[in-house]
This record gives C-alpha cells, structure tokens and sequence, in this order.
C-alpha cells in the first residue's frame, strides 16, 4: 500500500474516535457591510452594516474541526453568565451536535472577538474577555468535568489561548490525569512558560511562539530543530510540531527523528484558526491509532485547507482525502471540492449575488460534446459547479469495463477547464442529493432530456431557479467511442 492510500484510510478511521477537548472558548463575531464616505468626526471609515454572522472560536473552533474530520468530541470549558455564554452553548449544540460541559461563572466575561469587515477587507477587531485565572471553586468544577470524560475518550485536545481557563495548576493536572490513563495529549500553547504543559504527548507551538518560549533562534530549520529539542529535553514532551506558514511544518520527536513537511496550501486567504485545526486533526488522528508522523501528515493537509478559505473555517474529512488523492495532480485540484465544502464555496458566491449553474455527467472520456455542453451551462450563470460520478456510480450505470479513466483523473481534466468552476465528485446513480445539497440557481442538461426528465428540475423550480436544455453536438458519444477503439 502507497503512502496516499495509507493516510486516505487513516482519514476513514478519524470517524466517531472520541476525542476531549478542553481550553478557552470564544465566541467570534463577524459584521459586515460596506465603506462610501470618510467620518467627519474623524478620519476613519463610516462602515453601513449589512448582516452579521457568529461562530465558535478559540477552543470551540477546535471542537467544529474535531467534528469535521469526523471525530465525537466532548468539551469543557468555563463562559460568563452572559448572553454570549448562552450563544456557545447554543452553537455547540446545533452546529457541532454535543452536549457540553460548560461551567458559568457568573464573575467572568465570556470571550467576545468581533471582526468588522468591508469589501472582504478586515476593518477592525473589537475584543471583550476575562484574562484572570480560574478561582478554586471554578476550577475544581472544570477539573471535575474533565476526570468524568477522560475513561471515554482516546486523546485530548487541549487549546490554551491565554485567556485563564488553563491557567496553572488546572493545565498541568489535567495533562497529568491524561496521561495516567494512557491518553495522548495534544497541546496548543501559548505564553512563553512551556513547563506548565510537562508531560504532553505533542505541542504545536508555530515560530513564533516557539521562539518566545525557547529565547532561541528560529530562523531556519536547524534553529527550529535545536528548539524543539531543547522544549523536549527541559519539559518532558514526546514530540514538538512546529506549524511554520509558508515552510510547513517540522515534527521533532524524543526519539531523535526529525521530519520536514512541506506546505500544502495552493493559495492562502486566511491564516485564522489554522492552528486549531492543527491540534484537532492531530488529536484525532493519534486517538485513531496514527503514528505522529502521519497524524502530523494529516494535520498539515488539513491546515492547508483551511488557510484556503476566508475566516475561520475547518477541514472536512472527505477535503482532507481528496487533498490526498489529488496531490499528484497539481492543476486544477483547487476547484475540486467535497460536497460540504462545496456548501461554502457555493454560500460565498450567493452572498456576492452570483448565479450558480449545475450540471452533471461521467465525463469518462472528455469530447467536444462534452465541451460544448460546458460552454453552454458557464454561458447560462456566473459560477459552473460539474457533478462527477465516482468510479463506483459509472460502473453501475456504465457496466464493469467503466469508466476508463479514474474519477481523479476526470476530475482533475473538467478542473482544468476554463468553463468549470468547481467539481464535485458523487456516488449515488443520480446527482439528486448533491442538487439538494448545493441549490443551485440554474439547473443545465443536454436537449436529449425533456424538463420533466432532468433529475433535480422539480426542486430547481421549487426555489426559484431554472432548467436550461442545452444543444447536443451530432456524433460525440464516449461508448461510441471506445467501441471503435475495441474494434481496431
């Protein structure tokens, strides 16, 4: 087995792997609107706001990305008695579908980052919270939380982000218990006083913090080595993954191995809370069974994915093995996207007011039919997503000798078109799910079909959109072609 199939399996066994997460949650606030004059009370934009959006942040991030990957996560943490304390606990349960282990302090403010936004511009970031340390009581009830989840998981996460809650002593006999478990402990930190995470399975600090922690240079990989084992030798850890942006990642181990992971971002928007998907992906891979090294491979892929998006987002199980399938095809592979993040690209189009066209087909062999089809479904919206069949769906439709060309290979030709925008590979015989999924605005077939036997048209209709019937070109035919190949 290849090293890509390897890790693709790895990424299936993430499933329902029960993973404690445990650090400061946030709640994260995004208002945007638009900027057409200066104040004249001072010289800063006037920003009309237009919509408001809200998501978990901090350490609840790490739990949306826990989710993603397909892992079960249980959580603790600490939040005010105040209306955004209600709200992350009301966003836990309906986005990542848990039933947390919040502990209300009455005398805390509940971490509020808001981020004002113009023209996909970041205006200003307005933050309120409560940095002080947990009081005994407090923290004994998080501590208590904890104990009572740890027999049923297989890692922990843990996710400092400075704000009090990991505050010493309850991050060190949090690990501590852990590790008495035989749990590994994977740890996000901050400040410079590593010592308190003694013990922990992986830090994942990024270069700067590891800098700040070790007062070392890290300004090349023989720095960055020498650092990481310095952090091993003086705080008991087995292993340091140091994310480093642009370069990847490095994993330095007890052991002694060292191991250079290049970036695997194809284009970066946003470097938020690729950090949280670091430790998530991490502590569930291990949790899974992985070695450090692979977890680290998966964790890498994942933060490429999400660097990939605007604000704070995670890396779905199914990108993270199609960013594995499709590392060998360098091309088009940006436009290749999993249904759920499918879902977000086409949500970004919407709120821009794009009109979004589908169509679908096997694609097995790409002729100027095919082509024509697409020039005439992109003519018919702003934005083409193409439904492709997976291998399994062309071999039941198609027969066993189908389809001659991989779903990654065919993939990979439709992304390299200048009329496709997105791909999407499905495995049902017929791409209605992925219709209802993706709602598109235009809804396009070839005129071989009438409207009332293009699969989807009903529910097209249903919110307002269209089916468009598109001209066939004679003579093209992907079986007619192959059969003549067979017969020379």
């Amino acid at each position: 087995m290849n090293e890509t199939s390897h890790l693709v399996q790895m990424v299936a066994r993430l499933k329902d792997t029960p993973v404690l997460c445990v650090g400061d949650v946030m709640l994260d606030r995004f208002v945007y609107g638009s900027v057409d004059r200066i104040s004249p009370e001072a010289p800063i934009p006037v920003l009309c706001i237009e919509r408001e959006a809200a998501m978990l942040g901090g350490a609840g991030n790490v739990v949306r990305n826990v989710v993603a990957v397909g892992a079960a996560p249980a959580f603790v943490s600490v939040v005010g008695d105040d209306a955004a304390g209600h709200e992350v606990a009301r966003l836990l349960g309906e986005h990542c579908g848990i039933d947390p282990c919040i502990v209300v302090d009455a005398g805390r403010q509940t971490t509020i980052k808001t981020r004002f936004f113009a023209s996909a511009q970041q205006l200003l970031r307005a933050d309120q919270e409560t940095t002080s340390r947990l009081s005994d009581a407090v923290g004994g009830k998080l501590l208590a939380r904890a104990g009572e989840l740890l027999p049923t998981v297989k890692a922990a996460a843990i996710s400092d982000y400075g704000k009090g809650v990991l505050a010493m002593p309850i991050v060190a006999e949090l690990i501590q218990r852990a590790r008495a478990r035989g749990l590994p402990v994977v740890v996000d930190p901050k400040g410079e006083d590593y010592a308190i995470y003694r013990g922990a399975t992986v830090l994942t600090p990024n270069r700067k913090e590891l800098r700040l922690a070790t007062k070392m240079p890290v300004d090349d990989d023989a720095g960055i080595i020498a650092a990481a084992r310095h952090l091993i030798a003086t705080c008991g850890m087995e292993a340091v993954l140091v994310t480093r942006s642009q370069d990847g990642m490095t994993l330095v181990t007890a052991a002694g191995a060292v191991d250079h992971l290049p970036a695997e971002a194809r284009e970066v928007y946003d470097v938020s809370g690729a950090g949280d998907t670091v430790v998530a992906t991490m502590a569930a891979a291990i949790g899974a069974g992985a070695s450090l090294l692979d977890a680290a491979r998966l964790a890498n892929v994942a933060a490429g994915i999400v660097v990939g998006k605007v604000g704070t987002a995670v890396a779905y199980a199914d990108e993270i093995a199609a960013a594995l399938r499709f590392d060998d095809y360098r091309g088009g592979d940006a436009k290749i996207a999993a249904t759920a993040a499918a879902q977000e690209v086409i949500g970004r189009w919407h709120r821009k007011e794009l009109k979004v066209g589908f169509t679908n087909g096997c694609f097995d062999l790409l002729h100027p039919g095919h082509v024509s089809l697409l020039t005439q479904a992109k003519a018919a919206c702003d934005r083409l997503v193409v439904g492709l069949n997976s291998d399994e769906s062309v071999q039941r439709l198609k027969g066993p000798s189908r389809p001659v060309q991989s779903e990654t290979a065919r993939a990979t030709v439709l992304a390299s078109l200048a009329s496709v925008d997105l791909v999407v590979v499905f495995g049902e015989d017929t791409p209605l799910e992925l219709i209802q999924a993706l709602q598109p605005d235009v809804l396009i077939k070839g005129a071989d079909y009438t409207i009332d036997k293009v699969v989807g048209a009903d529910l097209v209709h249903a919110w307002g959109g269209k089916v468009v019937l598109a001209d066939l070109v004679a003579g093209c035919s992907t079986t007619d072609t192959i059969r003549r190949m067979g017969a020379k």
